[in-house]
């Protein structure tokens, strides 16, 4: 469970970006952030793993306080939270599997991670993630080789292999198609409902948010405006978290893909596991 009492964060050029959020994540809950450029949503996430240092508030993850944490303590914890990126973050010259693996790193020694040497149990763990996440038969890819969403599985799977308690996860369809996107958003939420975990997606698309999540919290200017079901997402609270507009076209339910099997998801296919033991 994710704890936030009163967070803020105040630049030292003296710009506000946050101003005592308070809010509560339960194990299995996605939660969908919404609201204008500059509403701080980004620096919401990026201060729960304290990337960016908040100027007051306490940040709990189960019992642990991560504003209380030492540098050392900090890179500890951060092995239990993992991100996901907009832009994927891969290492663009290394494989599916290596990059997958190096969701590792804060668990193994410096010299092993440097020969890419892995335990044989994360190896198996990162097989088996592939094998949910879709991408079976792109093992032995390099990362330059992939598709967006290819790439945003190699994202989600690398994530998973922290085995985190909380995920953080920013704008993860913004560079992909519409259908992509709903693929996507639909891996996130069933994986996280199957071991979980909770987790707190930034996404501008409010109609896939409305299609994906049960919650949704809206921020404008750095403070909590809404946090209730997507239902409750009236023309009027839309207008509070972004401005007047017409609401009509955002305000809808997005049908579901018939079909949910695309070009990038070839299932559970056998597995080539002749670099296993190059990796161990």
């Amino acid at each position: 469970m994710l704890r936030l009492n009163d967070l803020s964060k105040v630049y030292a050029t003296g710009d506000r970006a946050l101003t005592e959020v308070s809010l509560t994540v339960e194990p299995g809950q996605v939660v969908g952030l919404i609201g204008p450029s500059g509403a701080g949503k980004s620096t919401l996430i990026r201060c729960i793993n304290r990337l960016v240092e908040p100027t007051s508030g306490q940040i709990y993850l189960g019992d642990m306080e991560i504003t209380g944490l030492s540098r050392g303590a900090l890179r500890q914890a951060r092995r239990r939270i993992g991100m996901i990126f907009q832009e994927y973050a891969l290492v663009e010259r290394l494989t599916v599997m290596e990059n997958v693996l190096s969701g590792r790193l804060g668990y193994v020694g410096f010299w092993r991670s440097f020969f890419r040497k892995f335990p044989p149990d994360a190896v198996e763990n990162a097989y088996r993630l592939l094998d949910r996440v879709g991408l079976s038969d792109h093992v032995n890819k390099r990362a330059d080789a992939l598709s967006g969403g290819q790439r945003q599985r190699v994202g989600i799977a690398r994530a998973l292999e922290q085995d985190p308690d909380l995920l953080l996860i920013d704008e993860p369809t913004a560079s992909l198609d519409p259908k992509t996107s709903r693929q996507i958003m639909r891996l996130i939420v069933e994986i996280c409902d199957e071991r979980g975990l909770p987790a707190i997606i930034n996404i501008h698309d409010v109609a896939l948010a409305q299609q994906f999540v049960r919650r949704v919290i809206g921020l404008q200017a750095g403070r909590v405006v809404f946090d209730g079901s997507p239902e409750d997402l009236t023309a009027d609270v839309l207008t509070t978290i972004y401005g007047e507009e017409d609401w009509s076209a955002t305000i809808r339910k997005a049908d579901e893909d018939a079909d949910d099997v695309d070009g990038e998801h070839h299932g559970s296919a056998s597995i080539d596991r002749e670099r296993l033991a190059g990796l161990t």
